[in-house]
């Protein structure tokens, strides 16, 4: 039988051979297929999460062959991104594929090369819900992965290797998706609340502490006894049951820093760590007395220590014993430039005797005498729990800063402290013990033990305490060397300087010894060669710099526990939990459950504007609708109608949801048929902000709804009425943007039932930019339609049709409709009524009775509306003719001369509270051009820069100056007035010399020092008012404030072209306010109810909007070329040198001693300051710095600039005036007397030239010190330049080489300047301490009334403390 081809045998050399050309060509295939990837072209593609499955969207980025498939792309997504594949789409984001909003089928095979992606090139692709649900977030399992992939983010302690890639072609980024999810080490981290990282670190490592979280886990709380608000140890067992149980990344610690009485402040200081750690132990003891724990701090964390001195010479040795909660071991000993090496070698300098001798011996109490002796200590007995504070904090004393030690110093896994142990082999001769008690006190320091002993009182000696025989102490101690073997399990690292840096914990799990870095919220492993990296320093040589360039983190506390098999516990189990710990942990579960679901129930809810047109009010209302995606949209639309509080206004079958872009008041689409679609699905998925809104829509019952298609544009159409001036309210229209205007025109003449044969459309394409659509074949797109649009329509047959567009009365109407405002006006309280009657409007024999009447009338039926009106236009009238009598032109000033016909805008309604509106416009509108020409009657105003008070008013118009309170800052400048510096002054206030002033002789134009003032004239060059205006449209309405408000004022509701200036709006508010413009002045009232002048009459009312507040006040206005003036004493000598006197009113041309005389009268009736003319002086005033010395003969605007919001200073002379001419000098000298510690008061030197040899010459005459011995000194700072007398003598620069004071570094060129003398050989007073300390708080005292600093001082450290009661205003502070 001949064997089949498929069952020949094979030798075996044959096999051998086949089987290992096979393997050849597999490994040649795969060496191809690594050759042809490398070769192949790589896909760069951008995936940018637009869900809001996460807190954060982040940004993955995948490098890809070309030939990789569709379906392996979304399964590398979704391992990046931390989503289940499947639960998301991929959109193309932007580039060519921009408007392709398709999903990418993530189910094929095609490659992505054949789907449109681009080698070479960014291609930017969107995450988004799938069928409007949110992507699934992937479940992860803690603890269970290896250390290649643990936590991506590592802390400042990251591992070579330990980020690591799931695929070759994926770029590593940080992940924020799992800032919400347990770490994967199965720890909890803690959140930092600000600076509060020092208290994270030891409450991480309290918690790894198994003894001390057993003994917590035993205490029960006894809620009847205490708040558990207040309690620490509670607040600590929650805390600790939540890092055990919760399945957060991270929790809060702000219950427990609310236990320690701390408020929201604390968490932005940042304290010691080891500060803490003995605060917070103290509490606990305080907290735990009388209880099972009460000595568990001292059981685990007490050691004790002999502090001893033994003479050298007869043996004898005084000593006590100290307890200590940590060691504190020394960087670099003091003085040197190297530090130790290792903690064994400052251990060992820890316990290291000094002798005593010199200068410094001990006085034996058996030797009777000063004697050579040995001092140090002697560790009696180490703690369970042993804790190494590494002092790398210390003082230079060269630069008088705090520093940190960065040096090197080792420290070992395993620390045997035998061999630090006291066993005495030798009984001294004589011995005195004392147990010092200090069993409270946390740790000691050796160099304050030294003090101690250096003054011999016999406090060190006693009786000893311990019952032991020596022998037996020994024998005791000597068995306790062979069991101090400490393990390391903590290490609390500082990175940073002195200044601040932050603390985070590595700590070893005595659970399966793995070590962990704790830092606030982030928890990862980490290996012994992290910890060793926090060692400090530098791979160099130890060196005194050796730390200035080393690593900033390293350790700072080190804990250590004793390695005792018998003492030495593990964490309980949860089986082995108190009951009162199990019903905790269930609490707290329940908690951090029904928190769950709290989120995932917001995780799960739209959250969208709402706006409703209410139908009844008429008011655009908006809210927040919050609905659940699974909600429909019939569900949402009762909900919506609820929120917006319509019950009583609509039924709900009369309202629907709308897509809405209230930004453009647009209505996007309607949702006809889809009222059972989720929300979710209709709005694209829960996200954190929608691009659009929703409004709530309202019909009448006899109405349907529109129907609002995607693509189109709202039109809203204005009918306008050329008859009457009027423009209807609004209409809508939707239409499309590629529609022509012919076919726009025949669309709104279905709407409006106007024949379109003879319609005009005018666009209102932006504010003010009214254009014509004439051309009827162009698309509305063309002419410049968008979403949202307005046009206004009229459609009469009148001639203004064939009237050149921009000189028709339609555009004027427009013109004028959309510039106008309304305004509320406050008259004021009391009208001057009589005086100002009998003095203007009796010439013309008018007599218009009292204005409060008139209004009175008003508010009564409308049949009487035509009472006021008669009144109102009958002032005007007069008033009219009083002041344009000598006027012959009027006829000649066009349009804007002639009165216009009365018109009101229907769109424009009043308040609901107005008066009835159903009086015909004709008896309520007020429509006047008022043009007044005669300069002597128009006067200039100028803004006051102080706060007015709203019950101020004045009652006459005659008074000159309106009196106000003090205040020298503007809030707010809308007026484009100069803008206010912080000292008062303006930007046009005078900054130069008065010298360089003179010298130029520069004489301003009229035009320059009114653009200088802040004021503006009423007339043009031409002396035509610039009231004179075509912007004059005005009307008013009587407008009552609501009845329960209390306001009694009478308000006036005014519309007014914009563009009208302040001028022509005063002129046109004359009737009602009954006296002349210049008799009253225009405030504007802002949102806080704040009030500030406007004064600039040539600006117009542009800055103004609707619903804007106006109150009129009485009261002269300034004239023009005036100046109002703040008018400040000068007490040079006084702790407030500069009190506010009056204002006054400065004109341009008066000279200073005019000012002086008309200042006279004000001075003596309003400060009682009774004065004569050279018995005071005017000076410049900059902020509280008196300036240059006003001299008599000085002309205002001409030698001295002068400004709105001027301030000048009134300097009281005790003698004559000095001041003679502009080349003197002025200063104001001060002499220091060191001996004394005193400095005395301010004197006046006027110099005739800036030379330094004269003003010590002057010096020398005022003071009696010899010429060579004169040393002095500029002040620094504000006037009066207060300094500590501590200071002032080495501060100052004192003696400055130079010949004259106007160079560097004195620059003195102006009046003013204050000098600090003294007599050089006057030595410095010795204080002692007691005395400096005394001196200190004096000066601090009187430097904090007067504003000025002591000495400077960093940020001032705030010092840590626990309240026990949880009341920081309370007696019971742990300090």
């Amino acid at each position: 039988m001949v064997p089949s081809e498929e069952n020949q045998l094979v030798p075996k050399e044959d096999m051998f051979w086949s089987c290992r050309q096979s393997t050849f060509a597999e490994l040649k295939k795969k060496f191809s297929q690594v050759e042809s990837a490398a070769e192949e072209p790589r896909v760069l593609c951008i995936i940018q999460d637009t869900t809001n499955s996460k807190t954060v969207n982040e940004r993955v980025t995948l490098n890809v062959p070309a030939s990789t498939p569709l379906k392996k792309l979304f399964e590398d997504v979704a391992s990046k991104v931390g989503y289940e594949n499947g639960t998301f789409d991929l959109v193309w984001g932007n580039g060519d594929n921009v408007t392709d909003m398709t999903p990418i089928d993530q189910n094929s095979d095609k490659s992505i090369l054949d789907a449109g992606f681009e080698p070479g090139k960014k291609n930017f692709l969107h995450l988004t819900d799938k069928d409007g649900e949110q992507p699934h977030i992937m479940q992860e399992e803690s603890g269970t992965t290896e250390d290649g992939a643990q936590d991506r983010f590592i802390g400042p302690l990251p591992r070579e290797g330990s980020i690591s890639c799931t695929n070759n072609y994926v770029s590593q980024s940080y992940s924020y998706s799992s800032v919400l999810s347990k770490s994967e080490t199965g720890y909890v981290g803690l959140v930092n609340q600000a600076m509060t990282c020092y208290l994270n670190s030891l409450l991480q490592t309290l918690f790894m502490t198994p003894e001390f979280r057993n003994a917590l886990y035993k205490w029960e709380f006894e809620e009847s006894e205490e708040d558990p608000v207040t309690s620490i140890p509670y607040q600590l067992q929650r805390l600790f049951v939540l890092l055990q149980t919760s399945k957060k990344r991270a929790i809060e610690t702000t219950d427990v820093t609310r236990s320690f009485g701390w408020d929201s402040s604390e968490a932005w200081q940042q304290h010691d760590v080891q500060e803490l750690c003995r605060v917070m132990f103290d509490a606990l003891e305080q907290k735990w007395k009388q209880t099972e724990q009460a000595d568990l701090i001292n059981q685990l964390y007490q050691g004790k220590l002999k502090d001893y001195v033994r003479c050298l010479e007869c043996g004898y040795e005084g000593w006590r014993i100290d307890t200590y909660l940590d060691i504190p071991l020394v960087i670099r000993p003091y003085g040197s430039n190297q530090a130790f090496a290792s903690v064994e070698e400052a251990l060992h300098a820890f316990i290291q005797p000094e002798i005593l001798d010199g200068p410094n011996q001990y006085f034996c109490e058996r030797c009777k005498k000063k004697c050579d002796a040995r001092k140090g200590l002697r560790f009696l007995h180490f703690p369970y729990l042993l804790t190494l504070q590494l002092k790398r904090f210390d003082f230079d004393y060269t630069t008088m800063h705090r520093i940190k030690l960065n040096d090197r110093m080792t420290f070992p896994e395993e620390l045997d402290m035998s061999i630090f142990i006291d066993v005495e082999d030798e009984s001294p001769q004589t011995e005195s013990c004392t147990d010092s008690g200090a069993e409270n006190e946390g740790s000691c320091h050796s160099d304050q033990m030294s003090n101690d002993f250096s003054n011999d009182d016999g406090v060190d000696e006693g009786i000893c305490l311990e019952s032991n025989s020596a022998a037996e102490r020994i024998a005791k101690v000597g068995s306790e060397k062979n069991s101090l073997l400490y393990e390391l399990f903590s290490v609390m690292v500082h990175s940073g300087s002195a200044a601040g840096g932050h603390y985070y914990a590595c700590i070893k799990s005595f659970s399966d010894d793995q070590w962990y870095s704790f830092n606030d919220q982030h928890v990862s492993k980490i290996t012994q060669e992290d910890i060793k990296k926090t060692y400090g320093g530098s791979s160099g040589s130890r060196g005194y710099y050796s730390s200035a360039f080393a690593s900033s983190t390293n350790a700072y506390m080190l804990i250590y526990r004793l390695k005792d098999p018998a003492r030495n516990a593990k964490f309980l189990e949860s089986h082995e939990y108190p009951d009162h710990i199990k019903q905790l942990v269930q609490k707290e579960r329940e908690l951090e459950e029904q928190e769950k679901r709290q989120r995932e129930i917001e995780r799960n809810t739209c959250k969208i504007k709402l706006f409703c047109m209410h139908p009844t009010k008429q008011i655009m209302m908006e809210n927040k609708l919050e609905v659940h995606k699974d909600k429909t949209l019939k569900e949402a639309v009762g909900i919506a109608y609820k929120l917006m509080d319509l019950e009583d206004a609509v039924p709900l079958d009369c309202c629907r949801l709308v897509k809405y872009d209230e930004f453009h008041d647009y209505l996007e689409r309607s949702y006809e048929g889809e009222e059972d679609t989720p929300m979710g699905l209709l709005l694209g998925g829960v996200k954190s902000t929608y691009m659009f809104d929703l409004l709530l829509e309202t019909r009448r019952p006899d109405q349907i709804f529109q129907c609002y298609k995607p693509g189109e544009v709202m039109v809203k159409v204005h009918v306008v009425d050329l008859k009457t001036e009027s423009v209807a309210p609004p209409i809508s229209v939707r239409a499309y943007l590629n529609q022509t205007v012919s076919e726009f025109k025949q669309l709104i003449s279905k709407a409006t039932h106007l024949p379109a044969e003879t319609t005009r459309v005018v666009l209102e394409r932006c504010y003010n930019d009214l254009r014509l659509l004439n051309v009827p074949s162009k698309t509305l797109k063309a002419e410049g339609f968008f979403r949202s649009n307005k046009v206004f329509i009229e459609s009469s047959e009148s001639l203004d049709r064939h009237v050149a567009y921009t000189d028709s009365h339609l555009w004027k109407l427009l013109d004028r409709h959309a510039n106008t405002i309304r305004l509320y006006v406050s008259l004021p309280e009391k009208s001057p009524g009589s005086q100002f009657r009998q003095s203007v409007y009796q010439k013309t024999g008018a007599d218009l009775g009292n204005l409060d009447e008139a209004c009175e009338r008003v508010k009564g039926p409308a049949g009487n509306m035509k009472c006021v009106e008669a009144i109102l236009e009958e002032s005007t009238e007069k008033l009219k003719s009083l002041s344009l009598q000598q006027q012959q032109q009027e006829g000649d000033n066009g349009d804007s001369s002639k009165s216009t016909e009365a018109s009101d805008f229907e769109n424009i309604e009043s308040p609901s509270n107005e008066i009835d509106s159903s009086a015909s416009v004709e008896n309520r509108e007020l429509e006047n051009q008022i043009q007044i020409s005669d300069p002597e009657n128009l006067q200039s105003e100028e803004r006051s820069d102080s706060d007015v008070n709203n019950d101020r008013s004045t009652s006459s118009v005659d008074s000159d100056i309106l009196s106000s309170s003090h205040s020298s800052d503007t809030l707010c400048n809308v007026d484009n007035a100069p803008i206010p510096l912080a000292n008062g002054l303006d930007s046009h206030s005078i900054t130069s010399s008065r010298r360089s002033k003179a010298n130029q002789g520069k004489k301003e134009t009229w035009d320059t020092a009114e653009e200088d003032s802040g004021t503006d004239s009423e007339y043009d060059e031409s002396g035509k008012s610039r009231g004179e205006t075509q912007y004059v449209y005005f009307k008013s309405e009587p407008y009552t404030a609501d009845e329960g408000s209390g306001d009694r004022q009478k308000w006036l509701v005014v519309h007014v072209d914009k563009r009208i200036t302040l001028s022509a709006f005063k002129q046109q508010l004359e009737p009602f306010v009954g006296v002349p413009s210049s008799h009253f002045k225009v405030f504007r009232v802002y949102a806080n109810n704040q009030e500030f002048e406007s004064v600039r009459l040539s600006e117009t009312l542009s800055s103004f909007s609707d619903d804007n507040k106006i109150t009129i006040r009485l009261g002269r206005a300034l004239k023009k070329g005036e100046y109002r003036v703040k008018v400040y004493q000068l007490l040079v000598n006084e702790p407030e040198p500069c009190k506010f006197l009056l204002d006054a009113v400065f004109a341009k041309g008066m000279t200073v001693r005019q000012s002086k005389e008309e200042l006279l009268p004000q001075l003596r009736e309003q400060c009682g300051l009774d004065l004569t003319i050279d018995r005071f002086r005017l000076r410049k005033k900059t902020w509280k710095n008196p300036g240059t010395v006003f001299l008599d003969y000085h002309i205002y605007e001409e030698d001295i600039n002068i400004s709105s919001n001027w301030e000048v200073f009134l300097e009281i002379l005790d003698g004559i005036e000095k001041m003679k001419s502009m080349s003197q000098l002025a200063v104001l000298s001060r002499r220091w007397r060191p001996s004394e510690m005193k400095l005395d008061s301010f004197q006046e030197v006027v110099l005739e030239s800036s030379g330094v040899e004269e003003l010590k010459e002057k010096l020398s005459e005022l003071s009696g010190i010899p010429l060579e011995n004169i040393e002095f000194a500029k002040g620094r700072g504000t006037f009066p330049c207060d300094i500590s007398v501590l200071e002032i003598h080495q501060d100052l620069d004192w003696n400055p080489k130079v010949s004259t004071l106007n160079v560097w570094p004195l620059y003195i060129c102006d009046d003013g300047a204050v000098i600090f003398y003294r007599d050089k050989t006057e030595e410095l007073m010795e204080l002692t301490d007691e005395q400096r300390n005394e001196l200190m708080k004096k000066e601090s005292s009187r430097l904090q009334k007067t504003g000025h600093r002591v000495t400077y001082s960093p940020r001032k450290e705030k010092a840590l403390k626990i309240y026990l009661d949880g009341a920081p205003n309370k007696d019971l502070i742990q300090d």
